[in-house]
């Protein structure tokens, strides 16, 4: 598996590389002291995986992953926990590592990467065997979603789902009975789901239209949730109403 680091710190360079040594299969092909070198390699070149700093002069790693067309398997390096939220608002985002990097919290952005199932080092036969054959963590087929809980494709009834929050780098699927916590955004499962009765009505929030019981101001309440709605979405919301 190939990948590129990307960090103006050589020091935090240097022991990312090291960290990559450790885990068989993965090689470093190229590393950059900013972004702009690496979207030159880019331009001519495939990788598997990117580990992005996201502080770095004149090009931040945000800036990085919107300019690239299809970007590979991202996983991002930082100091700084401000950008967690909106990084998982991305597709390609694997995991967030916060400075300095341990070798244990590392070896977890690795579990992760080989959960999702892409060409990934396996740490173990056993954990091949157990890997679930799903490519992503949760997919769609009919009125029913999938989603991969404990390496177990779990079947939701979607009619039966009244709000999924977004919770860091996992999601919270709230259903009549149950609740799910899965890793995945909002703008993954946002494409499953059927935009004639469910709605984004806030960054962290998608609700079933159909199961709102009040609303009041700016808020709207589906059994004992209350969630927020965004100025931009009130007026989405109220022509989804059936108003008298």
């Amino acid at each position: 598996m190939n990948c590129i680091i990307i960090d103006d710190e050589e020091t935090a360079r240097v022991i990312m590389a090291h960290l990559c040594s450790t885990v068989v299969g993965l090689k470093i092909v190229e590393e950059f002291p900013n972004a702009i070198q690496a979207i030159k390699y880019l331009n001519h070149n495939s990788v598997d995986l990117i580990f992005l700093d996201i502080h770095m002069p004149d090009f931040n790693g945000i800036d990085f992953i919107e300019t690239i067309t299809q970007p590979p398997k991202i996983i991002l390096t930082t100091s700084d926990a401000n950008f967690a939220i909106q990084a998982f608002e991305y597709d390609c985002i694997v995991d967030y590592l916060l400075k300095p990097v341990s070798i244990e919290r590392f070896q977890k952005a690795m579990q992760k990467l080989e959960s999702i199932n892409i060409s990934t080092p396996r740490t173990s036969s056993a954990a091949t065997a157990m890997a679930p054959s799903a490519e992503n963590d949760d997919s769609a087929s009919g009125d029913n979603l999938y989603v991969n809980i404990n390496r177990r494709l779990v079947k939701i009834e979607m009619s039966t789902i009244y709000l999924i929050e977004a919770k860091g780098d996992y999601i919270k699927i709230k259903t009549e009975d149950q609740e799910y916590t899965v890793h995945s955004t909002l703008k993954k499962i946002e494409e499953k789901l059927p935009k004639n009765t469910f709605l984004k009505v806030h960054r962290s929030f998608i609700i079933n239209v159909n199961k709102i019981v009040d609303i009041e101001d700016n808020s709207v309440l589906l059994k004992r949730d209350v969630v927020p709605v965004s100025r931009s979405k009130r007026a989405e919301l109220m022509k989804r109403l059936n108003l008298l």
